[in-house]
């Protein structure tokens, strides 16, 4: 399989893990708070990864640890907590619709920031993919007018640290490889992540329970599968993609979350399925000028 045919394939892969992400959250919130929730699945997901790649540590050299330590901070420490605070409040489906910013956020500051230079073609497929997401945010009001869309504002600042996540990966740690480099992430969260979960008072509140026994399963597929895997095959696109088509897998990822939200009862609306579509011809647009 060539480079062109694993990055799709890394794509699709990631848009279904990452799209069931925000269904899992939500179950999980039953039984834990936000802060818990976030607490645990970088605790976990850093247990996995240290299992499986604990030996691609060595690969990592005293110039990379600035830059992987960066990007733990804004690709996944402050992300993972401000995601579950916004779906614990709105509707899972919405704040995967609100992520698709992300690669418009990429575009904007790896032209301003780090430098990288993009096609027009690309522009615009970014601006049409942008479009697309603004038609499910409006339908998504109207269908649930009474979602507190302040929240919104956290995903808004958890696309800019992924924004800057997947620049960062593509300018400083190119010559990194993708199980080192989110390995590294997580070696370096479990200490903060560890202080905030005993600040959550789960060890002082935490009962066994139906709910919460229930939650922590959630957790574990979340951190196991959505976190620790789907991050080691997010970095190796950046690798063999620019920066704006890795940050295009949430373009696709609202139209897998959106499915579990009607599944588990949430509204679904024959124009957003439009916009979905709209969505796609943003991401091929992006791929196509190379």
């Amino acid at each position: 399989m060539n480079n062109q045919q694993q990055k799709w394939l890394f794509l699709i892969v990631l848009s279904l893990v990452w799209g069931s992400s925000f269904i899992l959250m939500k179950k999980a919130l039953i039984g834990l708070t936000p802060i818990q929730v976030g607490a645990l699945r970088m605790l976990i997901t850093a247990a996995f990864l240290l299992f499986v790649g604990f030996k691609s540590l060595k690969r990592i050299e005293k110039r990379h640890w600035k830059y992987v330590a960066y990007t733990a901070v804004l690709g996944t420490f402050f992300p993972v907590f401000l995601f579950a605070f916004a779906v614990s409040k709105i509707d899972s489906s919405i704040p995967a619709i609100l992520n698709s910013l992300t690669p418009f956020n990429t575009f904007i500051f790896g032209a301003l920031v780090f430098g990288f230079t993009f096609k027009r073609k690309q522009f615009y497929g970014v601006l049409i993919g942008l479009a697309g997401t603004l038609i499910l945010i409006l339908k998504g009001a109207e269908l649930n007018p009474n979602q507190n869309y302040w929240y919104a504002i956290l995903i808004l600042i958890a696309s800019i640290g992924y924004a800057f996540n997947v620049n960062m990966i593509k300018k400083y740690l190119d010559d990194l490889d993708a199980l080192a480099i989110t390995t590294g992430n997580f070696l370096l969260l479990i200490i903060p992540a560890f202080v905030v979960l005993i600040f959550s008072g789960f060890f002082s509140t935490f009962e066994v329970t139906t709910e919460t026994t229930s939650a922590l399963g959630y957790i574990t597929i979340l951190a196991v599968v959505g976190t620790g895997i789907a991050k080691v095959l997010f970095n190796k696109m950046v690798h063999l993609s620019s920066p704006v088509f890795a940050a295009s897998v949430t373009y696709l990822i609202p139209a897998v979350a959106v499915m579990w939200g009607i599944i588990d009862g949430e509204k679904l609306s024959l124009i957003q399925l439009l916009a979905g579509g709209i969505i796609l011809f943003g991401v091929w647009l992006v791929n196509k000028a190379r």
